[in-house]
């Protein structure tokens, strides 16, 4: 087993004690986690988006800040300010909640235009400016916001400059009746069940360690043209006004290389690109007036356009196999 396989195992069953059921939002959580990306949550109310974003951040021993967007909250609210002090008759700097490891921004969309902007600089270059005074953020650092989808009075959609910020955009389903009956069962064993009885099970220099090794995942030129097919796709297809941007490419061969990693290969399959596909994409596209009109779902969409991109079988990279192939003789020539 390879040691980010073996992280992943150990932060899924971890949160798997609280946690009932979405055991895909762990896995995307842990690639973002593992890639320096940022997550979107979107889920109707109730269904522990915000847990689940505290959770992980327990689990993974990081600092938990949580922001709640409202439509009157300020730019200074989330990065910070500068506080007079009289009795030393000097500016103290006063950290905002985005000095944290993982940042939960609750509601995102509750919040102005401007109060969301505040999250680009520190999402995209890891610092904010409070007072002209550049400031590095935490290491690691993710931002995972949580928004409703059913709500749309007093809310501000997120501009599409900060939609491709987020790496993911993960939706949250309401449990089906097996999982909801576990939940029941669970907390009624144990009402007070919550993040506080997670225990850490990573530590930040083994985060950073796991990041350096997941750059090292061989990405074969047919897995390439399969991802530079997807996002063609996405930019020619009749369905689609705006398609995938650059960025969006090489997110997914970014977190393809992290789904391989978790999974125990050193190498991406194109499984891993198909699987990630609607969550690096559903939200960076725009539809066409007329998926609109014919209420045609993006993911749908991105269902279709899958299903036109051509997929070439990847052979295993020759190190690899070796490496395995002495994994497997080596035990006998023990014996």
């Amino acid at each position: 087993m390879s040691d980010a396989e073996a992280v992943y195992d150990a932060l899924r069953e971890e949160i798997g004690t609280v946690l009932v059921g979405n055991e895909g939002i762990v896995e995307r959580l842990t690639i973002s986690l593992l890639t320096r990306g940022h997550v979107l949550l979107e889920g109707v109310p109730g269904v522990a988006k915000t847990t689940i974003a505290n959770l992980f951040a327990e689990a993974s021993g990081l600092t938990y800040k949580r922001i709640q967007m409202t439509p009157d909250i300020l730019p200074a609210d989330i990065t910070g300010t500068r506080i007079y002090r009289e009795p030393t008759g000097e500016f103290e700097l006063q950290r905002g909640p985005i000095f944290g490891n993982i940042v939960v921004a609750d509601e995102i969309n509750r919040a102005t235009p401007k109060a969301q902007s505040a999250l680009l600089e520190a999402m995209q270059e890891s610092h904010v400016t409070i007072d002209g005074d550049t400031l590095s953020l935490p290491d690691p650092f993710m931002v995972i916001a949580t928004q409703n989808p059913i709500e749309m009075e007093g809310t501000f959609e997120l501009p599409e400059a900060q939609r491709d910020r987020f790496q993911f955009k993960l939706l949250v389903d309401i449990p089906d009746q097996h999982n909801e009956r576990k939940l029941l069962d669970r907390f009624d064993a144990n009402p007070l069940l919550d993040a506080d009885r997670i225990q850490q099970v990573i530590s930040e220099e083994r985060i950073r360690s796991l990041r350096e090794q997941v750059t090292e995942q061989y990405v074969d030129d047919t897995v390439k043209a399969y991802i530079l097919g997807i996002v063609e796709a996405t930019r020619s297809s009749p369905d689609i006004d705006i398609g995938a941007s650059p960025r969006a490419t090489l997110t997914l061969m970014d977190a393809g290389k992290a789904r391989a990693a978790i999974h125990g290969r050193g190498y991406v399959l194109p499984d891993d690109i198909k699987q990630l596909a609607k969550p690096v994409l559903r939200h960076r596209l725009i539809r066409s007036t007329d998926a609109e009109l014919t209420d045609r779902s993006i993911d749908a969409v991105i269902d279709s356009l899958l299903e036109s991109v051509p997929v070439t079988d990847v052979a295993e990279p020759d190190d690899t196999a070796q490496h395995r192939q002495d994994n497997e003789v080596e035990p006998s020539s023990k014996s």
